[in-house]
């Protein structure tokens, strides 16, 4: 890793940080928001999904100055091996081959042994139980997340409301996606584990006498979130993405999974911020138009309609996507060994110094719709 120069504020009224689902490939997100530490660009709000949501309480939920540590803290906890077998950090890896098996293996021992007190085995499976409550319905256990978020989380913080945060999830009754939000909820550590509660591994999660799932279930990108937030602001929006929409052609059965995997919970991202810029030029257009009107047509319903759809503000939207590498495989996202987990944060760090070397990233844009879009893979991976 290399140090991150620090950056003036950039000129907007509102920075945003949005954290994507991904399970195991969270550290990736750690990474990144220590390199915005150390540059001393610090979120006015943040808004996850699944272990996005959990890494986004980590960082809400704790003072600039610690928020790295307690990251640290967290990924190191549920990283540490289990059955106490010791990690294979210091072996050198002749080709992908040895990676891959070794990275299965550990897949495996998630798959056994759960993750140390993020989640584990439920006894006796769920296939083997009578009719229940869905929160019961799930092969782990994430009881032992609640006590670590508890631990590592000042909600009374989030409550406080000085950094807008907000995670997704989706009720199973309605199967509509909400947003639980410091604004219009109280937060708790609730709040947080229903947005990772993936079926048929996690249980529902019971809130306020509803149950709810995973939120990438629905969407596993907040983006949206931030783009259709009341009142508009002019925003610079680090989108860090954990699966890649694009890809390669699948060789294998291991390779159709992985690439399955990677289309689904990608969410579109690109799309949706295409049809953003679209959106916005007209919004644009309608405010200059409306400039134009004599007072008389102003005040017509109409124009006042379109008025409150016109905006004038300007949005930066940088999306960091992690590429996974092949000896990763389909497993990528449960595979919690510390050596891996080294692997995506680093990554993540170094992907945002490069991203930070491109001045344009935190200059305001000068375009006609007023939306720039950045991706270090598509316009400045070296």
């Amino acid at each position: 890793m290399t140090e991150t120069a620090v950056q003036p504020r950039p000129n907007f009224e509102r920075i945003a940080l949005l954290l994507q689902g991904g399970g195991a490939l969270g550290a990736y997100q750690a990474g990144v928001y220590q390199a915005l530490a150390e540059a001393k660009i610090h979120p006015d709000c943040v808004a996850g999904i699944s272990i996005g949501a959990i890494n986004s309480a980590l960082i809400a939920g704790n003072p600039p100055e610690t928020r790295v540590e307690k990251l640290r803290t967290f990924w190191e906890t549920i990283t540490t091996p289990p059955f106490g077998v010791p990690d294979v950090a210091s072996v050198k890896f002749g080709n992908d081959f040895q990676r891959q098996f070794v990275n299965q293996v550990r897949a495996f021992g998630t798959l056994m042994g759960g993750a140390p007190s993020f989640f584990q085995p439920r006894f006796p499976p769920p296939l083997f139980v009578p009719t229940t409550t869905p929160d019961k319905l799930a092969y782990y256990d994430t009881r032992p997340l609640k006590t670590l978020l508890e631990q590592l989380v000042d909600f009374d913080r989030i409550n406080a409301k000085d950094l807008h945060f907000a995670v997704g999830a989706t009720n199973i009754r309605t199967g509509n996606f909400i947003y639980f939000d410091n604004l219009t909820h109280v937060i708790g550590p609730q709040h947080v584990i229903a947005s990772g509660s993936l079926p048929p591994g996690f249980p529902a999660t019971e809130v306020d006498g509803e149950y709810y799932w995973d939120g990438g279930v629905v969407s596993n990108t907040p983006l949206q979130w931030v783009l259709d937030n009341r009142p508009r602001l002019d925003t610079l929006a680090f989108q860090v993405d954990l699966w890649s929409a694009r890809g390669e052609l699948p060789r294998d059965m291991v390779e159709v999974d992985v690439r399955q995997k990677d289309i689904r919970y990608s969410s579109r991202t690109r799309a949706s911020t295409d049809q953003f810029r679209h959106t916005q030029s007209m919004r644009r257009a309608v405010a200059r138009l409306l400039d134009c009107l004599p007072p008389e047509m102003r005040q017509s319903a109409e124009a006042q309609l379109l008025a409150n759809e016109a905006d004038e503000k300007v949005y930066n939207i940088i999306h960091l996507i992690y590429h996974a590498r092949k000896y990763e495989g389909s497993s990528k996202d449960f595979e919690f060994s510390r050596r891996t987990m080294e692997e995506h944060w680093a990554t993540g760090y170094d992907d945002m110094i490069h991203t930070l070397a491109h001045p344009e990233v935190l200059q305001r844009p000068q375009s006609p719709d007023g939306v720039f879009t950045f991706d270090l893979k598509m316009q400045g991976r070296k």
